[in-house]
């Protein structure tokens, strides 16, 4: 989508009709991910893919169609070996499509979302693509503004809380709703459509509880990367798969790391060698979460060491230290839980309080 939005942003700024076939689901060896685009526009130009070819005629016709009728639809593309020439995927796998028309008309806020990613801001797009809502209606959702609606107030406001989810971590994929925003239900399917790199966690020290906490960071939907000077326990096979593992001495790999205010840092170095000159670096740059391992009196001495380093009180307050939330947590699986539930916590306002302890909304209306 990225990669159209300047052609097809062209076409909405001259008031010009096209249609829009993006991705929406995929399953087995579909050849593009969830987010794929193609659009079709003025004089029958194309630009963009769905399937790397296998598709693209077929979605040709269904995006002249919808612009023609000014209605979205929703299409399953899958391997068809019946007839060789039939329409399907040649990988054996499936597509799903939304193809919708878009105008300034049928989608007011287009303008704004393109502009939002064209200057590297985060934006997530929800679009109906199944059930009573209108089929393509779309909302787009920012840190801290809305534009459009899905057809009710009630699944606005779901839509918005699950939206800024998963923009925070980057994510894209189907949810499902009830009319009027239900949790339970699954009446109404929702495209979220995330215009932002998944967030990074860094964590630093390769010992066991690193593998947990890279783990469950994975699971979160963190590109992780984790790192340690010592190349006899910085290798990928201590680590689950998808993990990026660098040798290099924790301070200089952070030095040359590009980090900003979604990131977090995972210190379990617990040696001041290298978690004080680290933690110099770290705390002197942009991060969501800066935690760090050790007892109470490594804490104090590390606290002792960064102060005569010259760290300010107001750069030592960033630091979560000892790391996590008190689980009563033994062993590295509970205590990458309990470094897990402070990020989010942390990420979202919350107390780390049990909510029967808790009154009122579990979500605050806005957030």
């Amino acid at each position: 989508m990225r990669d159209i939005l300047p052609v097809v942003s062209g076409w909405y700024a001259a008031r010009a009709p096209f249609g829009l076939a993006t991705v929406v689901a995929v399953s087995r060896s579909a050849p593009r991910d969830p987010g794929a685009a193609m659009a079709v526009g003025p004089a029958d130009e194309v630009v963009g893919s769905v399937s790397g070819g296998c598709v693209e005629g077929a979605v040709f016709e269904l995006a002249q169609e919808v612009v023609a009728s000014g209605e979205a639809r929703l299409e399953t593309f899958g391997y068809s070996d019946a007839d060789a020439f039939a329409v399907g995927l040649t990988c054996g796998g499936e597509i799903t499509l939304l193809v919708r028309p878009v105008t300034p008309q049928s989608d007011p806020s287009f303008g704004a979302v393109a502009e939002s990613v064209a200057d590297g801001r985060p934006v997530t797009v929800a679009t109906v693509t199944d059930g009573p809502a209108p089929r393509g209606a779309t909302l787009a959702v920012w840190p801290h503004g809305v534009a459009g609606t899905l057809g009710t107030p009630g699944l606005d406001a779901a839509v918005t809380a699950d939206a800024r989810g998963e923009l925070a971590l980057g994510a894209t994929g189907l949810r499902h709703y009830g009319p009027h925003g239900e949790r339970r239900e699954d009446a109404v399917t929702v495209f979220l459509h995330s215009f932002t790199p998944p967030p990074r966690m860094l964590v630093f020290g390769a010992i066991d509880y690193a593998a947990a906490v890279a783990r469950i960071g994975d699971f979160l939907g963190y590109r992780v990367t984790v790192c340690d000077a010592r190349p006899v326990f910085a290798t990928p096979k201590r680590f689950p798969e998808g993990v990026e593992v660098v040798v290099d001495w924790p301070h200089r790999y952070l030095r040359g790391t590009g980090t900003d205010d979604r990131t977090v840092i995972c210190v379990l170095t617990h040696d001041p060698k290298f978690d004080v000159p680290l933690l110099e670096e770290a705390l002197r740059r942009p991060a969501a979460y800066i935690g760090a391992m050790g007892s109470r009196r490594t804490h104090d001495d590390r606290l002792r060491r960064l102060t005569e380093a010259g760290l300010t009180a107001g750069e030592l307050s960033r630091l979560r230290s000892p790391v996590g939330l008190d689980l009563g947590a033994r062993t590295p699986e509970e205590v990458a839980v309990s470094v897990a539930a402070e990020i989010v916590a942390l990420r979202w306002g919350g107390s780390g309080a049990p909510l029967t302890a808790t009154a009122g909304a579990i979500h605050p209306a806005g957030s």
